[in-house]
């Protein structure tokens, strides 16, 4: 379980620096074009060891960084300071180079580009005048230190084409930071709407149980006392079966009440509640259970935890065809994780979604209501090996 919950923060993690990574694996194709532009220009270099001791350290260095970026988390700073580094070491090969600046073009417009995807407008708009600046500096630097180029005009219009890409690529990454805003707003209002969804139907099921309990389950109770009095006074075979039918109907009845609202859950909370949740599935089913649950408390998602815990051991039970069920339940940060597992048929996780759309309930309910409340359902299953579910709650925002 610790080793499942190392690799979903790993994964959130990886998630989160996504652009830093895409970076990082975008620089060696530009590190492998740059030597290939600069061999085709067969430049006469000014301090060529030097310039092929830069870009062989930049490779080693590109390399590095991506098993570093891809392996652990990645700074906060990884994303601009990698895109620094690039833009310096472009540099640093021109004033090497002399000659190299021109056939190093295409790179000072490609280094403003990987940075307007991250997202971040005054980090685009940053990168791309250093990019334009330091464009024009290396050119003014070698027509200093050989009087027979000169500074070309042309210089001066691939400036010009470079600050309009600096000024596109910023107006590209302002819109699609806007854009991502405006996403997460909407994800947040869907978040609350759902929320607020999940609880009107947790009130709606707490008044409905409470009032099948006060109501028809205590007049079934009391014929069923009176029934009771009555087949001690006049013994009949009649009233011995109407007497059981009205047994059955009483358990049926407490039942239905316990899954609309149970008790356990909201008295003592979630641990106690899938507890309780085993206890019943022992006493219906020959499987033997192995459970490892931690005390989580009362989460606020624990009532979407609790059906999800029921409707997976009901699966197990009537479906499964297994001998053993194991059940782990873990705190993680701010989010609770249950897992349950068992040695069975198992089946093809891709059903759940072609089930929900054909308007089937179960697991593809489980899986849109976790989707749609911020945490996640993930299933492992193949023919005859068994079945993995793990449900991740959504993460929590007061004290736990």
């Amino acid at each position: 379980m610790p080793g499942l919950l190392d690799r979903l923060g790993v994964w959130r993690d990886f998630l989160a620096a996504e652009p830093v990574r895409v970076s990082a694996a975008l620089r060696l194709p530009l590190i492998c074009l740059i030597a290939v532009l600069v061999w085709i220009w067969e430049v006469d270099h000014w301090l060529p060891e030097l310039y092929a001791v830069i870009l062989g350290c930049y490779g080693v260095a590109a390399l590095l960084w991506l098993a570093a970026v891809l392996r652990g988390p990645v700074p906060r700073w990884g994303d601009w300071a990698s895109t620094g580094v690039d833009l310096l070491v472009v540099l640093a090969l021109c004033l090497v180079s002399g000659g190299a600046t021109a056939a190093l073009l295409p790179v000072f417009f490609l280094v403003p580009i990987s940075v307007a995807f991250q997202d971040r407008p005054g980090l685009t708009a940053f990168i791309g005048a250093i990019t334009a600046a330091g464009y024009l500096t290396v050119w003014i630097f070698y027509s200093k230190r050989d009087d027979t180029v000169g500074l070309p005009n042309m210089v001066y219009t691939h400036f010009g084409f470079i600050v309009w890409m600096a000024v596109a690529t910023t107006a590209l990454s302002f819109v699609l930071a806007r854009r991502a805003r405006r996403l997460e707003a909407l994800q947040a209002v869907r978040l609350q709407l759902v929320a607020e969804a999940i609880q009107s139907d947790e009130r709606l099921n707490r008044e409905i149980a409470e009032h099948l309990h006060d109501g028809p389950l205590q007049t079934l109770l009391a014929a069923r006392l009176e029934l009771d009095e009555a087949r001690d006074r006049n013994p009949d075979p009649a009233l011995d079966e109407v007497y059981a039918a009205l047994q059955e109907t009483a358990a049926g009845l407490r039942s239905t009440v316990t899954q609309l609202h149970p008790q356990v859950l909201a008295q003592l909370g979630l641990t106690a509640g899938i507890r309780e949740l085993l206890r019943q599935f022992q006493s219906r089913y020959d499987i033997e259970v192995v459970a490892d649950l931690a005390e989580v408390g009362k989460p606020a998602s624990q009532s979407l935890l609790y059906r999800a815990a029921r409707e997976l051991l009901t699966n197990v039970g009537k479906h499964a065809g297994a001998s053993l069920v194991r059940v782990d339940l873990r705190r993680h940060a701010d989010r609770v994780i249950l897992t349950v597992s068992d040695d069975g048929a198992g089946f093809d996780p891709g059903i759940v979604g072609k089930s929900l759309a054909d308007g089937h309930i179960g697991l593809g309910s489980l899986l849109a209501r976790f989707d749609a409340t911020g945490g996640s359902m993930q299933i492992f299953s193949d023919a005859g090996c068994g079945t993995q579910v793990t449900v991740t709650s959504p993460p929590e925002t007061g004290p736990h």
